[in-house]
């Protein structure tokens, strides 16, 4: 599977960097059921930030589609950094 296929090439930074921050939040007091929602909350507003900063919106049709786009890519950048950090737990174990 190729992810720049799915993932905007310019977002595939926000892999790994999710990844650390759900390490770091491994590592704090927050539920582990908590952690891919959390991620994905981070995903889609760094995915916001990226799609109001690159996008001329002038109007509903624009609109609508950057909240699209932001949500998506947030989703499925969040998706590939839990999917990430599940082949790292998943290869550590021994069967």
């Amino acid at each position: 599977m190729n992810f720049q296929d799915y993932i905007k090439t310019e977002l595939l930074i926000l892999v790994p960097v999710l990844y650390f921050m759900g390490v770091g939040l491994k590592k704090s007091k927050l539920a582990d059921k908590w952690i891919p929602a959390v991620l994905g909350i981070f995903g889609t507003v760094l995915s916001a930030v990226w799609v109001l900063a690159t996008s001329d919106i002038s109007g509903l049709q624009e609109t609508a589609s950057a909240i699209f786009t932001a949500v998506t890519q947030g989703v499925l950048v969040a998706g590939a950094s839990v999917y990430a950090n599940q082949i790292y737990v998943q290869g550590k174990k021994e069967e």
